[in-house]
């Protein structure tokens, strides 16, 4: 493994932190003003991101996620999504990097028609609209995703979907006009070539937008929705590649998509361990800075060591990516899945501890963030899930032949 950067990832590097630090950081009160003046439920985008996004564009800091954009490798592009993480709820997306967005360019830039890129993938890129990825479903444990039961019917010239989506992430923003919806397409098939993935904007009939879902009582800008399907009717050009490579496509979605969110993770904890160590150096308690009490020092050398771990491992995982593919990595994007937010929580807790009553408050960022990263124990399949994949990797190396 070689780690070292190209010059061409470094100077992307330096910009980003650059923009982060003089830019987006500064911005965080402005864009909380907003939001707390509209309210929760409402999933406007607040302007200084859409300010951002103008500069982030002159600065040569868009669409980085893309290697045939930027000409990044996964490994090189791993530290800027970890910068990114700093300030989650505004970065990624101002440089048009944000979940689920790149997966959803990712699927259609890999498996997209010509067709389905000039209609979607190009605004998309542009950053002109959003989108939203329909996948997780409430009547069923999804953490199985073969337990989908969303059907995709071919009628004709078009499908016709039917069922029930929840924790659809981005679908509530006003700027969402397509979805990537997964469900059954023929169930005669075998239990991976049963599911689809299709095209749906969200302005067709019998699409049913029921609620925002908050996460811990805190509302998401974009939204993670509630979605009904009534016999909803589609083109059968919308498909995705062909029928029963849904599960194909998903895998392939979510290689490069968990480096994204697991350097972000290490970004959050990275920012919560400087926020511990800063609150450490300048509140007193029983005669002298609490950074000088034991239990506090051991709590910010844990979490140095643990975050350098967790990168580490999230830094070899893309670097096989690059080199063998999302495939090869199966185990690796397994354990990462479950190591960054593990760790990232850890790191987060501590510096809640540290900081007392303002830890729980809105006066830091860390509730917050530690609403978000205790999601991601669970979102793109749940740790358990995971954990299993690691375990039947390693088996199979002994198992007979």
């Amino acid at each position: 493994m070689d780690f070292d950067h190209s010059a061409r990832a470094q100077d992307y590097i330096g910009r980003m932190r650059e923009f982060l630090d003089t830019r987006i950081l500064p911005a965080e009160a402005e864009y909380e003003a907003y939001r707390r003046e509209k309210g929760p439920e409402d999933h406007t985008l607040p302007p200084v991101v859409e300010e951002l996004k103008v500069e982030a564009r002159e600065r040569g800091l868009w669409n980085l996620f893309l290697p045939d954009v930027s000409g990044l490798k996964n490994v090189e592009y791993a530290a800027i999504a970890e910068i990114t993480g700093w300030s989650s709820h505004i970065a990624p997306e101002a440089i048009n990097c944000d979940a689920p967005n790149t997966g959803n360019m990712e699927v259609l830039h890999m498996f997209g028609t010509a067709e389905q890129k000039s209609q979607w993938l190009e605004p998309l890129l542009e950053g002109q609209i959003r989108s939203a990825f329909a996948m997780t479903e409430p009547d069923v444990a999804s953490s199985d995703a073969t337990n989908i039961s969303t059907s995709i019917v071919r009628d004709g010239d078009d499908y016709v979907i039917d069922g029930r989506k929840w924790w659809t992430s981005g679908i509530n923003d006003p700027r969402c006009t397509i979805m990537i919806v997964m469900g059954k397409t023929d169930v005669g098939q075998s239990t991976h070539r049963q599911q689809s993935m299709i095209l749906v904007p969200t302005d067709t009939p019998g699409v049913e937008i029921v609620r925002a879902l908050p996460v811990f009582g805190y509302q998401d800008q974009h939204g993670h929705g509630e979605v009904r399907f009534h016999s909803v009717r589609v083109p059968a050009s919308n498909l995705i590649a062909n029928e029963g490579d849904g599960f194909m496509i998903a895998q392939a979605r979510l290689g490069p998509g968990r480096i994204h969110h697991c350097m972000r993770a290490i970004g959050a904890a990275e920012r919560a361990l400087e926020l511990m160590c800063e609150r450490a150096l300048t509140r007193h308690a029983f005669g002298s800075e609490i950074a000088r009490q034991g239990v506090v020092r051991e709590q910010i050398a844990e979490s140095r060591m643990e975050i350098d771990q967790a990168r580490l491992m999230v830094l070899k995982t893309a670097d096989m990516i690059d080199k063998v593919g999302a495939k090869g990595a199966r185990s690796e994007i397994a354990a990462i899945k479950v190591i960054a937010p593990r760790v990232a929580l850890n790191v987060v807790d501590r510096a809640i501890q540290v900081h007392g009553g303002a830890g729980v408050s809105e006066d830091f960022p860390l509730a917050r963030m530690y609403a978000s990263l205790r999601t991601l124990r669970i979102a793109d399949g749940p740790d358990e899930v995971h954990v299993r994949t690691v375990a039947r990797q390693e088996l199979g190396k002994y198992a007979p032949a």
